[in-house]
């Protein structure tokens, strides 16, 4: 439900022109667009559902917190001005001004999946809609657009450049910890434990709990590893569906087989699972052969984080004095 990373150039590669989604050819496949959950300080955010009361109030601590908003949409307020910034009646119309790099939508889950179309449609490249409760059939029905179309991720952060959610600020510090969560409050918890051991975050993923997510485990961990100002991985997973353990298989064929893999500590709340839903422990079993390091609690996040990054270092001293002394 969240995205934090600490950038310097803008990720979100731009042509001068406007994007046309009608034309086929200028259509960009899913897998293309997972890179965009690297936001930096020069992202440019659109709000969707601008003028309300949620919209103005995470706008506006997104503003405090040095992101990049640029507008934001509201068609009943089309003209206007909100925050200091323009309203526009449309997405179309706010993408042929600003040229947004994201969009970050607060409207009521009912309507929250036109939102999300509206911003597939006009080809922005990072869709942050943190809606709870969006029916199971819209769910379906975007995901399967955005396969073929763009991407879409909950929330999305970066530690001293910017903000794209509800992520709480005062809790993060820039550092080199990826965070990939499926719950909010697990999210802010390993963030405020990652601080609070003198470590700091690179980029926070916040992929929500519903049944049919926009970005999922195995996308969002891909960008972690491949991400080198990421150097070690909190994953947080939720009893139910198997995505645990799909990005258990990445990680044990892309991480697991590294000379000196990345840390990644791993948490998976719900012990016991109702009749029919996959239940914590096959995922924390699948975790564990990848060489996810298991805590037991959400507060042993941040202490064995701080070891295994302490380890990590001695080992990667060592394998360069050895490879020095060749």
């Amino acid at each position: 439900m969240f995205s934090f990373s600490q950038r310097s150039s803008n990720l979100f590669a731009k042509s001068g022109v406007i994007r046309k989604f009608s034309q086929s050819a200028c259509r960009r496949g899913y897998e293309d667009s997972i890179k965009n959950l690297l936001i930096n300080r020069d992202t440019k955010v659109i709000c969707q559902g601008f003028t309300g009361k949620a919209g103005t109030f995470h706008a506006q601590e997104a503003l405090d917190y040095g992101t990049r908003m640029v507008g934001g949409v509201s068609p009943k307020k089309a003209g206007q001005t909100h925050l200091g910034l323009p309203v526009f009646g449309t997405v179309k119309e706010a993408v042929m001004e600003t040229k947004p790099d994201a969009s970050v939508i607060y409207v009521p889950p009912a309507i929250a999946a036109d939102a999300i179309l509206e911003a597939i449609e006009n080809e922005i490249g990072l869709i942050v809609c943190v809606a709870e409760g969006i029916p199971e059939a819209d769910q379906i029905k975007v995901r399967s657009f955005m396969l073929s179309e763009a991407s879409q991720s909950p929330v999305s952060w970066a530690p001293i450049a910017l903000e794209i959610g509800i992520q709480p600020g005062h809790i993060h510090n820039p550092g080199n910890i990826g965070i990939v969560s499926r719950s909010g409050t697990l999210s802010y918890e390993s963030a405020a434990q990652i601080t609070g051991v003198g470590l700091g975050q690179s980029i926070c993923i916040g992929i929500g709990g519903d049944p049919f997510p926009g970005t999922q485990h195995v996308e969002a961990v891909k960008v972690l590893l491949d991400d080198p100002n990421t150097e070690g991985i909190v994953f947080i997973g939720e009893i139910g569906g198997f995505m645990e353990e799909e990005a258990a298989e990445y990680i044990f064929q892309y991480n697991k087989t590294q000379v000196n893999p990345k840390p990644i500590v791993g948490f998976v709340a719900g012990r016991t699972a109702p009749s029919g839903r996959r239940a914590a422990s096959d995922k924390i079993a699948a975790l564990s052969r990848a060489g996810v390091i298991i805590v037991d609690s959400p507060s042993k996040i941040g202490a064995e984080m701080l070891g295994a990054m302490q380890e990590r270092a001695v080992n990667t001293s060592t394998s360069a004095s050895a490879w020095s002394g060749v």
